[in-house]
C-alpha cells in the first residue's frame, strides 16, 4: 500500500516529536509510568489506509533501558479534526491523533487480517493472516473498546470477534497465538478460538502485533461467578469446579499430543529443572522471611524461614517425573469464562512481568494446577473481604478435592508423577513459589489481603 511521499516526512517527524512522547508517558499501557520516557525513536511505519498509520516506536528512560510499543495513529489536516478524536501532536500543517480513540478505525486492521496483507517496508515486512471460517464484518459493524484500556487494547466487532492490539512489543512469538493456533487447529472446544493475527519481521523486530478471537458473549467471569455462588449455591460450584479440572485435564492432554512439532513436544524434565525451581524458591525465602513485619497477621508464619526451606528441601529430594510440556502459565478462575457451552480459558500470554522466552518454556502442568488451587484460596477470603458473606466450612478444601479429582480423572497420565502422593508433593512445590510471591505482593500493595498466602504458606508447612 504506497504511502504519499508527502506525509511521510511529517509522520516521521510525529513519530519523533516531543508531543507523542508526552502523550504516550499518560497513556495506561505506558509500562514505566515511574519513569519518564527520554526519548522516541521511530522503528517502522505504514500507512494502513489513507491517514491510518500503524506505527512502532522504541521508547527511551533515563537508565538507558527501552521498550517497543505499537501505536495506531490518524493524521488530518489542521483544523479538521473529527469529534472524538484526541490531538497528540501539531504542525504547520498536520494534526495527528490516535486512531483508536474511534474504536471503527480497528476495522481497518481486521480486513487486512481477512486479505492476508502483505506489507513490505524498506525495512521489513508486516504480515496479516486469517483462520479459515473467520468472522468477516461489513461497513455496518459495531465495535467497542473491550472494557478499561489495560496493557493492551482490545475491540470487539459485531459480539462476534474480539481484536487485542498488543502495546508493550517483545521480540518473538506471543505464547497466545502459538497455544491458540495450536489449540484451534486440533478442536479444543474450550478456548475463544483464534480467528487470525499480525505480525512484523524487520532487522532489528520480529514481534506478534495483534491477535483476533471469536468473542463469547453472555459469558460470566469465573472469579465474579465464584465469589457469587459460594454464597448462593456451594454444592452447584463445586460441581463447575470438578468440571473445570476436567477441562484443565483434556488441555493439558491436547497440548501435549503432538511429538512432531518441537515447540510443543512433551520432554522429559532435566535432572536441573528442579533443582533450579527450589534453589530459586529458597533465594525467595530466605530474602523474604528476613523482612517479614512483626505483626499479628504474619503471626503463624514468622520466624518459620528455616522451617519453610528445609520443607522444600525434604520435598526436593523426591524424583519429579511426569513430563515438562507447554502450558498455560498464568492460571487462575480470573482466566475463565463460564459459558453456555461449559469453562472457557482466556489468555494464554503467561505470566506478564516474566520475559516472552520465559512465558514460552516448557514446565510441569502441575504449575496450572497450583495456580489454581491458590486461586481457590483466593476467592474463599475474598468473599468475606469484598462481600461481607463467609464462605461454608472447610470450602476451599471441597473445592481443592473436586477440582483435582476432575483434573486426575482426564489428564494424560503419563504427563505427571507416578502415583498421588507423588503428584502431590510437586503440586506443594509450584504452590509454595506461588504463595511466596502473593505474600510479597500483598505486603507491598494489599496489607488487608497478607492473611490468604501466609494461611497457604502455613497449610503446606503442616502437610506431610
Amino acid at each position: 500500500m504506497p504511502e504519499q511521499a508527502g506525509q511521510t516526512q511529517e509522520i516521521t517527524a510525529l513519530l519523533e516529536s516531543e508531543s507523542l512522547r508526552d502523550w504516550m508517558g499518560k497513556q495506561r499501557w505506558y509500562a514505566a509510568k515511574s519513569r519518564g520516557i527520554s526519548g522516541i525513536e521511530p522503528i517502522e511505519h505504514v500507512m494502513v489506509v489513507e491517514d491510518i498509520y500503524l506505527a512502532l516506536v522504541q521508547a527511551r528512560v533515563a537508565t538507558g533501558a527501552h521498550d517497543v510499543y505499537q501505536l495506531l495513529l490518524i493524521t488530518r489536516p489542521a483544523g479538521s479534526s473529527p469529534i472524538g478524536f484526541e490531538p497528540i501532536a501539531r504542525s504547520a500543517e498536520l494534526e495527528a491523533f490516535s486512531a483508536l480513540t474511534e474504536p471503527r478505525h480497528v476495522l481497518n486492521l481486521l480486513r487486512l487480517v481477512l486479505e492476508d496483507a502483505d506489507i513490505q517496508t524498506d525495512s521489513g515486512h508486516f504480515a496479516f493472516r486469517h483462520v479459515d471460517g473467520a468472522y468477516r464484518p461489513s461497513e455496518h459493524s459495531v465495535v467497542r473498546a473491550m472494557g478499561a484500556e489495560q496493557s493492551n487494547s482490545s475491540f470487539v466487532i459485531d459480539d462476534r470477534v474480539s481484536l487485542k492490539m498488543i502495546r508493550r512489543v517483545e521480540s518473538g512469538i506471543s505464547p497466545e497465538l502459538e497455544l491458540l493456533r495450536f489449540l484451534t487447529a486440533r478442536g479444543f472446544e474450550h478456548i475463544a478460538p483464534l480467528e487470525g493475527w499480525y505480525e512484523y519481521e524487520g532487522s532489528s523486530l520480529a514481534s506478534t502485533l495483534g491477535i483476533a478471537q471469536a468473542f463469547i458473549p453472555n459469558a460470566r467471569d469465573g472469579w465474579e461467578l465464584a465469589l457469587e455462588e459460594i454464597v448462593s449455591d456451594p454444592e452447584q460450584l463445586l460441581k463447575r469446579i470438578h468440571s473445570l479440572g476436567q477441562i484443565t485435564g483434556q488441555m493439558h492432554t491436547v497440548l501435549a499430543s503432538d511429538a512432531s512439532d518441537p515447540a510443543f513436544s512433551p520432554q522429559d524434565p532435566s535432572s536441573e529443572s528442579l533443582a533450579l525451581l527450589t534453589a530459586s524458591l529458597d533465594e525467595d525465602i530466605d530474602r523474604m522471611f528476613m523482612r517479614l513485619p512483626d505483626t499479628d497477621v504474619v503471626a503463624p508464619i514468622y520466624g518459620c524461614g528455616e522451617d519453610v526451606r528445609a520443607k522444600l528441601a525434604a520435598r526436593a529430594q523426591i524424583s519429579a517425573g511426569g513430563k515438562q510440556i507447554r502450558i498455560h502459565g498464568d492460571y487462575h478462575l480470573g482466566q475463565t469464562l463460564d459459558t453456555d457451552r461449559g469453562w472457557v480459558i482466556l489468555d494464554f500470554e503467561g505470566e506478564p512481568a516474566r520475559p516472552l522466552p520465559q512465558r514460552r518454556q516448557k514446565s510441569s502442568p502441575l504449575k496450572d494446577v497450583a495456580g489454581m488451587l491458590r486461586s481457590f484460596a483466593y476467592v474463599t477470603s475474598a468473599v468475606e473481604l469484598q462481600r461481607g458473606h463467609k464462605a461454608p466450612e472447610d470450602y476451599e478444601q471441597q473445592m481443592r478435592d473436586e477440582f483435582l479429582n476432575g483434573y486426575l480423572a482426564d489428564v494424560d497420565p503419563s504427563l505427571l508423577p507416578g502415583g498421588r502422593s507423588a503428584i502431590m508433593n510437586i503440586l506443594a512445590i509450584f504452590e509454595l513459589e506461588k504463595a511466596v510471591y502473593e505474600l510479597q505482593y500483598e505486603l507491598n500493595n494489599r496489607p488487608d489481603w497478607v492473611a490468604i498466602p501466609v494461611a497457604g504458606i502455613r497449610r503446606l508447612l503442616e502437610a506431610a
